[in-house]
């Protein structure tokens, strides 16, 4: 059966969207007017841009029977439910502005406010494939700045995970889908930190642990492991070898930012574990000492 046929058309102040069934968003009216939606994501969740009185917030909505999603709403509300907190105790200059949360007729809504960035995994514009060699893609472009300014970009999202540990939370499901980025004024910012967990962790799901495996660390995928710093660690080095380097592959030849740098970022790689730095902290001291003869 086709997406079509499987899918009922939404329209809310000109703007379609798919569902898999009829939904009754009229508690938007009282935010503002939609001039966004964001209805491809597999998390069960469903997203909207509003607008009123000219400012604009960002809503995250979980309740309705999105396309993409294989779970229940139940299941889905509750993760959201659970993710309020994580925003309000994250509170950080590089994270997006929670601002509310309340019930739905038929679900739970976040608000925060809108920052005009683009998502550096836009998914629902371009595919993977096609998004990554586009030259429209946010990914492709971002990948044509200049060295210093993605590694000003890469000083944000790593200051920002200190803070995580420090807080003693441990990041879970940070990949490039999670990075917003503002081209004009070289801003950036996380944009989902709903699976953040305070530590202890240990994965529970195997290899269906939450996470993309281009930034997954080989714990993420083994059922029982650790969770924890190191893990982190590692995802930090992928992101670096992801905006910097060749993506999955981690040879030199495809790194952009010198050796020092490179040193650094194959270290938070390592597969064995004890072989990586002991924490993010340690990782982002040695990454700034490095940076200051990588230019």
């Amino acid at each position: 059966m086709s997406v079509e046929q499987e899918s009922v058309v939404i329209n809310l102040d000109g703007v379609q969207f798919l569902l898999r069934a009829k939904q009754n968003f009229g508690w938007l009216r009282e935010l503002g007017r939609v001039f966004a939606v964001f209805d491809k994501h597999d998390s069960g969740n469903l997203s909207f841009g509003l607008e009123r009185d000219g400012h604009r917030k960002f809503i995250k909505y979980a309740g309705a029977e999105t396309l993409e999603y294989e779970g229940t709403t139940q299941d889905a509300i509750q993760r959201l439910k659970q993710a309020i907190p994580v925003y309000q105790e994250l509170k950080h200059p590089c994270l997006i502005e929670f601002e509310d949360h309340f019930e739905t007729p038929d679900g739970y809504a976040a608000v925060f406010d809108w920052f005009e960035g683009e998502c550096l995994h836009s998914h629902w514009q371009f595919s993977s494939g096609i998004g990554k060699h586009h030259p429209a893609g946010p990914y492709y472009r971002y990948r044509q700045l200049p060295i210093a300014e993605r590694l000003r970009s890469l000083d944000q999202i790593f200051s920002f995970h200190t803070f995580v540990e420090a807080k003693s939370y441990v990041a879970i499901d940070l990949y490039d889908g999670s990075i917003l980025y503002n081209f004009q004024h070289h801003i950036t910012k996380i944009c989902d930190i709903d699976f953040y967990r305070k530590r202890p962790v240990v994965n529970d799901a195997g290899d269906d642990f939450w996470g993309s495996y281009r930034f997954k660390s080989p714990e993420e995928d083994q059922l029982g492991s650790p969770i924890d710093e190191r893990t982190n660690v590692y995802t930090m080095g992928a992101l670096a070898f992801w905006l910097l380097g060749g993506e999955l592959d981690h040879s030199v030849e495809k790194w952009e930012a010198g050796d020092k740098l490179y040193m650094v970022a194959s270290k938070a790689t390592e597969k064995d574990r004890n072989q990586r730095h002991a924490c993010v902290s340690e990782f982002f001291d040695d990454w700034r000492h490095a940076c200051e003869g990588a230019l």
